[in-house]
């Protein structure tokens, strides 16, 4: 509030002296609010930390669990069936053999008229029965067909066109209000010839139907002709002891294989896929890794360096807490690798399996190391590869316990940084109270001094009128 008798009689800037005055006043409060800004900017540089403990965390993760170990890469001798590795804990390495004796389709009617325009060429109504198609075991030269569920009647409207029936089927629905998984549609093959046509929307022997009421109907009174709906089926292990068959309503198979999903897109005799640890895959891992540990020592070093040229410090220099994680991150390598390892034994029967201590000593087996200066991890791919071809199982052993002690260590530091800082908000939150008390206090003190001021001028103008009467009484007696 601006004083309402600046320099009324004084002529003196009341409201800048006042101004000034509060500006010394204030200085404390000014303190404190420098102090919030630092501990701001001190949280903003602990989530930075935290965020790059993070990636290790999940880089650890990644190479601590089985999955990554399980890694597979897939091949197949044939260019009509796909092979890819989906991984995942059931990935198993492995070859396989079989025959692609069918591949997946779904059902076809055709009917075949004169005149798709035609009007009251077609029955009022035809009815669609819903069910399986089985190969041919009569051998016919037609597949047998089998009921499933209640068959459908469908009503065709006038003038009876193929534009009408086939949107009469299209809108069908079953006793439970269920569309019939059917599209028909009309195609003219020439001038107004042409053909309706009838198509399971689902590929699979389960997805077939059978129509009736069509008979005779077609051109020069043709019947309805139908290609049958059937699975892809794989014969495998084909002319052995050990031959079975598997179905699938698609062209893919996900569960032939673990680990590995098939498509086909041919019958084909002898085809043989095969899936291999894809230790490439691995090896990513382990340098993601790597590269997490180096990028989150990277932000320790830029949050806590002090430049002794410009004698000006990081936002967490004076931190001890986060200035050691480098060389605890550090110490992950140039310690060496030690883990307790769970036996399939109970030597003492006391319901719990035993353990032992397993010395895997120095890192370099997996193709870690340290830079020459000390200061980062390094990765030899190579190294790696060797190591893991000659012995697979102790290698994914000993990988798996490193990638957990990174998680377990990230982890630790990412609750001791978040720790920290929980401190600091609280801290924030005491000063911003000693701030928001300053504001009363300084409010009353400005106000005091306003009405000190106000005061003052007041007491110089009734002085002045004392003085001016004064002069003018002197005045009259001369």
């Amino acid at each position: 509030m601006t004083s309402s008798v600046d320099g009324l009689v004084s002529g003196l800037s009341t409201s800048s002296m006042i101004s000034q005055m509060m500006q010394v006043e204030a200085a404390g409060q000014t303190k404190l609010k420098t102090k919030v800004e630092k501990a701001e900017t001190a949280i903003s540089s602990y989530l930075s930390v935290n965020a790059k403990m993070k990636s290790l965390k999940s880089a650890g993760e990644a190479v601590g669990g089985l999955t990554a170990w399980r890694s597979l890469k897939a091949t197949s001798s044939s260019p009509n069936v796909t092979a890819t590795a989906t991984g995942g804990l059931s990935g198993m390495a492995g070859t396989l053999t079989f025959d692609v004796t069918s591949v997946a389709r779904s059902q076809s009617t055709i009917l075949p008229v004169s005149d798709t325009s035609a009007e009251g060429a077609l029955p009022d109504k035809i009815t669609i029965q819903p069910g399986k198609w089985s190969p041919d075991a009569d051998n016919d030269g037609v597949d047998e067909f089998t009921a499933v569920g209640d068959p459908v009647e469908v009503t065709v409207p006038e003038p009876r066109t193929a534009a009408k029936l086939t949107a009469a089927v299209n809108s069908a629905t079953d006793a439970n209000g269920a569309t019939l998984g059917i599209r028909a549609y009309a195609v003219n093959t020439s001038g107004n010839e042409g053909v309706i046509q009838f198509t399971g929307m689902k590929s699979g022997a389960a997805s077939g139907f059978q129509i009736t009421g069509l008979e005779g109907y077609g051109k020069e009174g043709a019947d309805p002709k139908t290609t049958s709906a059937k699975d892809a089926v794989l014969t495998v292990n084909p002319n052995t002891e050990s031959e079975y068959k598997i179905n699938s309503t698609t062209n893919t198979f996900s569960s032939l294989m673990p680990g590995v999903t098939l498509t086909v897109t041919k019958e084909e005799p002898g085809v043989t896929v095969g899936a291999t640890t894809d230790a490439t895959a691995i090896s990513d891992k382990m340098q993601a890794l790597v590269t997490a540990a180096n990028e989150a020592m990277a932000e320790i070093t830029a949050q806590t360096k002090y430049d002794l040229e410009t004698k000006k410090g990081s936002p967490l220099t004076g931190d001890f807490t986060v200035r050691q994680m480098n060389q605890s991150v550090l110490s992950m390598i140039s310690n060496g690798l030690s883990y307790t390892k769970t036996l399939n034994t109970d030597a003492d029967n006391d319901g719990t399996k035993d353990t032992v201590t397993v010395d895997f000593g120095s890192l370099k087996q997996l193709g870690l190391t340290l830079s020459k200066d000390g200061s980062q991890f390094e990765f030899d791919a190579g190294v790696f590869g060797e190591a893991y071809a000659k012995d697979p199982a102790a290698i994914q052993e000993a990988g798996m316990a490193f990638g957990t002690k990174v998680r377990s260590f990230a982890d630790t530091q990412m609750n001791t940084v978040t720790g920290v800082m929980t401190g600091r908000k609280n801290e924030i939150k005491s000063l911003n109270d000693q701030i928001d008390n300053w504001d009363i206090r300084l409010a009353t003190r400005r106000q005091a001094l306003q009405r000190q001021y106000s005061a003052l001028e007041s007491s110089l103008g009734t002085l002045k009128n004392q003085s001016t009467w004064l002069s003018g009484q002197l005045s009259s007696l001369g």
